[in-house]
């Protein structure tokens, strides 16, 4: 009988232990899944951070040692730069030129910095006189959304022609750059600010013999770009390259007119 209880006793402590082991075991589990979960909730941030951008200043971009203009200036990232983005800036914290943006921290040639990220871009820039076809066929590999249409019109006697670029982008100076590259919007103009009159013209400075008319036509509202418009004219023919914004897009209209 004694050695009935004894062995009755055991049976219960081995019980006891296996539940209790059981219990810690589930914890354990959970704690697993619970940091998993964890884990996997970090990785968008890393992955959001950490992407590459293209420089769009016409004249490069400063890489400077802090995140302020008066920094030290720790080299120029030359147009169509590609870049990895350390630190991005999502807040618009200064203006430059009347482009709102902020400091993003960078590497670039084995150098980390701060760059100004209004002339930063997710698509790479276009060189001059490129393929305004050739170029967006390309850019739909990464920015599907892009696009390029060529319309033809007019009469036998004065036949136009439409093209029109839908760039995946709101911002005006991309649209003006990417025109200049795109199309025959000299370079000689600059990128006009946000801020001034409603309507201002500007006259071609380095307006060529062959031409009767180059000038910059920009319309504002509030301090706001409405449209930016260029238009020449020489003998027997006329074109015009009109920039505006559509909702969340850039879009570039070249229009030539054979007189």
């Amino acid at each position: 009988m004694k050695n009935t209880i004894t062995h009755i006793a055991a049976f219960a402590l081995l019980a006891l232990f296996t539940a209790c082991d059981s219990e810690t075991q589930d914890e354990l589990a959970i704690a697993t899944v619970s940091t998993e979960i964890e884990s996997t909730e970090l990785i968008p941030e890393v992955v959001h951070k950490d992407h590459y951008v293209y420089v769009t200043a016409p004249s490069g971009l400063s890489l400077r040692e802090y995140n302020n203009l008066d920094s030290k200036k720790m080299s120029v990232m030359p147009y169509g730069t590609k870049v990895k983005v350390i630190t991005l800036e999502e807040n618009e914290t200064m203006s430059v030129g009347g482009i709102k943006g902020g400091m993003n921290q960078v590497e670039y040639n084995n150098k980390t910095g701060y760059a100004f990220n209004g002339y930063l871009s997710s698509f790479f820039p276009p060189e001059k006189n490129s393929s305004a076809k050739q170029y967006i066929e390309d850019l739909k590999t990464t920015h599907p959304n892009a696009s390029y249409t060529k319309i033809t019109g007019g009469t036998a006697s004065n036949p136009t022609e439409t093209e029109t670029v839908l760039l995946p982008t709101s911002k005006w100076q991309e649209g003006f750059t990417f025109a200049q590259r795109l199309f025959d919007l000299p370079l000689v103009f600059a990128f006009p600010s946000p801020k001034g009159n409603d309507e201002e013209n500007i006259t071609n400075p380095k307006q060529p013999d062959y031409l009767f008319l180059s000038k910059l036509i920009v319309a504002r509202a509030d301090n706001q770009l409405q449209q930016i418009k260029y238009h020449q004219a020489g003998e027997g023919y006329q074109s015009n390259i009109t920039i505006s914004q559509e909702e969340d897009m850039m879009k570039i209209e070249y229009v030539t007119v054979i007189e």
